[in-house]
């Protein structure tokens, strides 16, 4: 395959129940766009559906990672455990994985089911030699904490909301933060993007993630809308669109450990 001008989303719901009815035209899309998505799964069950859906035919569009959000840290690790040993070799990373203190109340897990299973999925990532994408919201320097605790292929805090302080941390460290489609409209987030180091930055879409801020709540395709935030880039960066294209996959390849 031609990988010139190809565009990593570096972290996408591709087995969300929100894309079911339409899952081969958007891998179309994306094969035509020469877009590769990584695809993280939340639950044993998102699990199972992406090993069903996805293999050696997906690869040149498809990153495939596995992990438990912490919103289902509650569920069987053991399973979870199994379907990686089974299927390592054609798992390219572990995710989306991480702690938020807001699902202790809206879910009932604790922060430290969370902790014990996100440092158990890290514990995976470094026994396997897999890059990670996690959850940091309102938890971020208690991710930056855990996560020097292991000798991590690559790590990546994916849609990276924290402060200047700890986004300054995160560089020091080597991490890889990943901006989506809020980096088109939010002053926020355009802020934290120009204070990244340019070599640890990646974009995304989380799709299917709503636009509550915009575009009546319409959900994000990664088909469309990750053009939307390179140029967003490009902009902020004041370089041109390809310039910045060819900056982000040479991100994502580090980040990645392999060529797209």
């Amino acid at each position: 395959m031609n990988t010139e001008n190809l565009a990593f989303d570096a972290h996408i719901h591709l087995t969300d129940n929100e894309y079911s009815g339409y899952l081969q035209f958007l891998l179309n899309t994306l094969r035509s766009l020469k877009i590769n998505s990584c695809s993280v799964t939340v639950n044993i069950e998102t699990c199972i559906r992406s090993l069903n859906l996805f293999g050696n035919e997906t690869k040149d569009i498809v990153t495939q990672f596995l992990g438990i959000h912490p919103e289902f840290a509650k569920q069987d690790i053991e399973g979870f455990e199994n379907l990686l040993k089974q299927n390592v070799s054609i798992i390219d990373g572990i995710g989306e994985i991480g702690i938020d203190p807001s699902y202790q109340s809206r879910n009932g897990v604790s922060y430290d089911r969370q902790k014990f299973v996100f440092n158990t999925m890290l514990g995976f990532a470094e026994k396997y030699g897999k890059p990670v994408s996690i959850h940091s919201r309102n938890s971020v320097d208690d991710v930056l904490d855990i996560v020097r605790t292991h000798r991590l292929k690559g790590t990546l805090l994916h849609w990276f909301s924290g402060s200047a302080e700890q986004l300054k941390r995160a560089m020091d460290m080597g991490l890889y933060v990943s901006y989506g489609p809020s980096l088109v409209y939010s002053k926020v987030m355009k802020e934290s993007f120009l204070n990244a180091d340019r070599d640890l930055i990646l974009v995304e879409t989380d799709g299917p993630v709503r636009y509550y801020r915009c575009f009546d709540n319409l959900i994000s395709m990664s088909s469309s809308f990750l053009i939307s935030v390179i140029n967003s880039a490009a902009y902020l960066l004041k370089i041109p669109f390809h310039q910045v294209t060819e900056q982000l996959r040479s991100n994502s390849e580090r980040f990645l450990g392999r060529s797209l």
